[in-house]
This record gives C-alpha cells, structure tokens and sequence, in this order.
C-alpha cells in the first residue's frame, strides 16, 4: 500500500470536505474551493448523493440484505452504510473498499471497534482482486445475497470501462442480490470543466442510456435511474422537477435464473 501524500489533493478528501468532515488536507481544501468556482452545485450534489446512498441501503436492508461491499467507499463520515445497515439489521457486515491509503487507515482506526465491519484497500478497475481478499472473503459469503454499492465513483471511467465493472461484480454476487449505482450527471462541458480543474483523474458524463447500461441483466427497483434526489425505493419520486445538475442513481436486484 501506498504512503500517505499530503502534498497531493485527493477526490475522498475533497468529498470529505465538502461533507463536513475533518480528515482533509490544505491541498484538498484548496481544491475543493476550486471546484466549487468551476462548478458551484458540485458541493450540494455531493451531499445529496450521500442521501440516496442512505435511503438505498436502508430500502436494500430492509428486503433482508445484511451484507455490503461498498466500493470506492472514501472517507468515513455521518451516517456510513454499516451505520444504516445495522440499524435495520443488528447482523449486517459491510466491507468498505478504497484505493486511497488514508481513506483505508482511518477507516480501519475508526471502525475497529465496529463488529461486522472492515476497510480493505482495492480499485474498482479490479473487482476480482477485491473479491478476492481475504478480509473481505472471510466477512462477505458471496453464494448468499449480498449487496454491492458502486456510489459516486464510475464517472472516473468511460461507458465501457464502467459497464464492465458493473457487470463483473454482477456476475459475481448471488440471485436475490442488489446493485446500488450512482454518477454525476450533466452536459459533456461539465465533464471537461471538472477534468480541468482536477488534473489527477478524468471526469466522464455518462448520457441516461449509459447509466441504464450498467444495470443491465438486473432488475430495476422502481423509479429505475433518476436523480438521487428523487429516489425513494418503489415509491413515488421525492422531486419531479428535473435539477439543472445532480447525481443520477438507481438500486437493481439480481434475478434468479
């Protein structure tokens, strides 16, 4: 694993930030201001999509689902996904997934006294290697229903690059299981205004037919993908009217042959 760099801004740090949290550096901060000039909505987005990820694992907790990997999962903050897991069920494991040192030791030093719980460094480009670490392997039973959450992370990769990574941890999870998936949305000149001004990573804006792609094979949860902030898991949608610049998200279940 690599050293901790605190000369180099990082996108979790950023997302820290922007969440409220304390586990940032200067670098970040000034990077995250900078987006924020880019992209004023960018901030308010962030916080929104942390909302749908609560109300998608809670709907998912709720149909029986105690296992969660959540992959590119940045920076512990308020209201994480064993936090809401285990409220509606006490048996709930979840294994937190990052490519980012600090993201992984301060996951780690906070959630050690977390039963059911662990950190374990991986890439989502990889998800046979994460599959395949023992910490992981030994927490998460993948011939039972399972739940894989992909939240805020493939828009760092072009449409077939993110297919295949949705796919690839499709294949691998159980019948009964779900999929949780969530991207910034926009116009293409948001994308390049965004990979400007964050120079480590490529920020791609998937059209809606991408997004459908990604779940493909696996059934949608009603309202299927739409703005996070009007997901609410078979209910109506919390918002009608379509934002100007959102994250876009949706929760698919895994059929039985």
């Amino acid at each position: 694993m690599e050293p901790i760099d605190s000369t180099r801004p990082n996108i979790a740090r950023v997302w820290d930030y922007w969440l409220g949290g304390k586990d940032n550096f200067a670098v970040d901060r000034e990077l995250a201001e900078n987006l924020l000039e880019v992209h004023p909505p960018s901030a308010q987005m962030a916080r929104e999509n942390r909302r749908f990820l609560g109300r998608a694992v809670s709907y998912v907790a709720g149909r029986g689902i105690w296992q969660f990997i959540d992959v590119g999962a940045g920076l512990p903050t308020a209201l994480n996904t064993h936090d809401i897991a285990q409220q509606v069920s006490s048996r709930a494991r979840v294994a937190y997934v990052d490519n980012d040192p600090m993201v992984i030791s301060h996951a780690r030093g906070l959630l050690a006294k977390s039963p059911g719980v662990i950190a374990v460094p991986g890439d989502m480009r990889d998800p046979g290697g994460i599959l395949a670490d023992p910490g992981l392997a030994e927490l998460i039973d993948l011939d039972r229903p399972s739940c894989v959450i992909l939240s805020g992370v493939l828009h760092f990769l072009d449409a077939q690059a993110a297919r295949e990574v949705a796919a690839a941890f499709a294949r691998a999870i159980s019948p009964a299981s779900y999929l949780i998936i969530s991207v910034g949305s926009g116009n293409p000149a948001e994308g390049e205004m965004f990979t400007s001004a964050y120079s480590a990573a490529r920020i791609y804006i998937h059209s809606h037919e991408d997004i459908l792609s990604f779940f493909d094979g696996l059934e949608l949860v009603p309202p299927g993908v739409v703005s996070v902030m009007s997901w609410n898991g078979d209910g109506p949608p919390l918002h009608r009217r379509p934002p100007t610049a959102t994250f876009v998200g949706g929760v698919a279940r895994k059929l039985r042959p």
